[in-house]
């Protein structure tokens, strides 16, 4: 190798060997990337079988994410699915987490991932060779459940474990915690409601999980206070005619809609939201907006609010005792457990801590590549957040990271990269959701953006001439990852007809039962299909005439 020569312009050939850490969804999706691209990737599971997040654990380990028994998958299956491998349609629009597990599975074995897979293998530490500067190796060092450890050399390295391993537990924000007679844990920890039977119960923090553990608790125990800082909306999976409600919001004219009308979007999604139940009356109203933070995905929690089994309160003030004080200076007394659902912190205790904080929240560029290094052949697969399944998301930047680590996406120097993260997050700034979430992206131009790169990003355009029904399909249907291999690298014969015939798979699992015969007026999901395109096309008129008249009293 010649001194001095940068390594985008001598080196991507000799990238062959991939270290990938984790076997969940991301590390799954990373490993075939890798095998599409002529790479041979390596995955080190330092537990004893894949799914990451969605394998339950009846007890919970340290160092890996862990989910609850009643888990429910909010993304409809066709939304959470992988662009070359629809879900059997068989299975339930929204999976339990047994149902993802078996998806997994069937993805895994299907494209031969397993055998590239070495479990009950923690990684210890990846550091950078001493010839990093030219060859951009990595030294990643193994350990087994034996204690038997090993040292590797790998050209590249795909980190995907994720950010839900590493619970967020800030008692110093709770005076009094320490005086607490009763139990409190962080909602990490939470598996079912057993031993809470008949008990008082504090939930604190209104994200997901913090609703999902309220309702079911409050299924058994005698009181269940869920304590909320901010408030949030609250949606249901259940969209127009009870179809998932994600595959009727996420088309790329939404997006486009959401774009360009943001007030008008936020004003009419408030207004219906508060149709079916009032925030103000039920105690969530948030000061934010709809568009502003991630909503809640409940359908529950609405009627075990009006039936007085979940009773809102604001943040809590203070601990005393076996009471509970809030902000508005209200008292729970005799209050036996309290469910710190808090979020999580981000950490990779395995890299170098010159890393550490260049691969957190703020120094990823385009999300995925750490800066301030290189050769850039550490990729961070799934450190990400948007209104959308991670599935999708993380299997983009596993494509995308793989012809950077090729050198067949060229990354810009490294100045133009710092400038163009700095200008994201100053953009960012404005946005409530951006300063609480940094990983957030905006999921379809996000996906659109890396797949344009990888050369994966359909031509509507050109579509509209040679093939209108599948442009049609593509921009007022839900915009599903199969739409990414209908061409360039890793183009998928199947995914036209998988788009084409999505709607079957979302009604087969309905079809248990013969219902009484339909009357003529009734539509066929041909005729829904068919309907949807028209309100989308009228809804997108009414955003253009809202826009053009100036409309904007209603949403101040």
């Amino acid at each position: 190798m010649l001194p001095g020569v940068c390594w985008r312009t001598i080196n991507p050939s000799m990238v062959q060997r991939v270290a990938i850490i984790g076997a969940g969804i991301s590390g799954l999706t990373s490993i075939k990337a890798c095998l599409e691209e002529g790479l041979v990737p390596t995955c080190f599971e330092s537990s004893h079988d894949i799914g990451g997040l969605w394998r339950f654990k009846e007890e919970p380990e340290p160092g890996r994410a862990n989910i609850y028994q009643s888990v429910v998958i909010n993304s409809s299956k066709e939304m959470m699915a992988f662009s070359d491998f629809p879900p059997p349609a068989h299975f339930p629009n929204n999976m339990h987490h047994s149902e993802v597990m078996l998806y997994l599975r069937l993805y895994a074995q299907t494209f031969r991932l397993l055998q590239h897979i070495r479990l009950q293998t923690a990684v210890v530490s990846v550091r950078q060779t001493p010839d990093f500067a030219t060859t951009g190796q990595w030294e990643v060092e193994t350990e087994k459940r034996d204690g038997q450890r090993q040292t590797h050399i790998f050209d590249a390295v795909m980190v995907c474990t994720g950010h839900y391993t590493t619970p967020h537990l800030p008692l110093k924000d709770f005076p009094g915690i320490e005086s607490f007679e009763g139990k409190y844990f962080h909602s990490w920890e939470y598996r079912s409601f057993e031993g809470l039977q008949g008990k008082r119960v504090v939930v604190i923090g209104i994200g997901n999980s913090g609703g999902d553990i309220a309702v079911d608790v409050s299924k058994v125990a005698e009181k269940v206070f869920f304590s909320t800082r901010s408030g949030a909306w609250v949606m249901t999976r259940l969209g127009l005619g009870g179809l998932p409600r994600d595959l009727l919001m996420n088309s790329r004219i939404d997006a486009m809609k959401r774009r360009l009308f943001p007030r008008w979007i936020n004003w009419m999604t408030e207004k219906k939201l508060n149709q079916t139940f009032d925030h103000t009356v039920y105690g969530l109203k948030p000061k934010h907006s709809f568009l502003s933070q991630r909503v809640v995905v409940n359908d529950d929690l609405p009627i075990r609010i009006i039936t007085g089994h979940v009773q809102m309160k604001p943040n809590v003030k203070s601990f005393s005792g076996s009471a509970v004080l809030f902000d508005d200076g209200s008292i729970v007394d005799k209050v036996d457990v309290v469910v710190f659902a808090t979020g999580y912190s981000c950490s990779f205790s395995f890299l170098p801590a010159t890393l550490q904080s260049k691969c957190g929240r703020h120094r990823l560029y385009r999300r995925v590549i750490p800066l301030d290094h290189a050769p850039h052949t550490l990729a961070v697969v799934g450190l990400i957040d948007g209104r959308a399944a991670i599935t999708g998301l993380s299997e983009m930047q596993a494509r995308w990271s793989t012809r950077v680590f090729k050198g067949l996406i060229s990354l810009p120097s490294e100045e133009t990269m710092t400038e163009e993260l700095e200008k994201e997050m100053d953009v960012r700034q404005n946005f409530t959701y951006e300063n609480k979430n940094p990983l957030h992206v905006d999921v379809i131009p996000y996906r659109d953006s890396l797949a344009k790169q990888v050369g994966a990003l359909p031509n509507l355009w050109w579509l509209l001439l040679t093939d209108p029904r599948l442009a049609f399909h593509i921009f007022l249907g839900p915009c599903t990852s199969y739409q990414y291999r209908l061409t360039g690298p890793g183009k998928w014969d199947g995914a036209r007809q998988a788009i084409l015939t999505l709607w079957e798979r979302v009604f087969q699992p309905f079809q248990t039962r013969k219902a009484a015969p339909e009357r003529k007026s009734r539509c066929s999901p041909q005729g829904l299909g068919i309907i949807m395109v028209i309100f989308s096309g009228a809804a997108l008129l009414t955003c253009c005439f809202y826009k053009i008249g100036h409309v904007s009293s209603c949403c101040s």
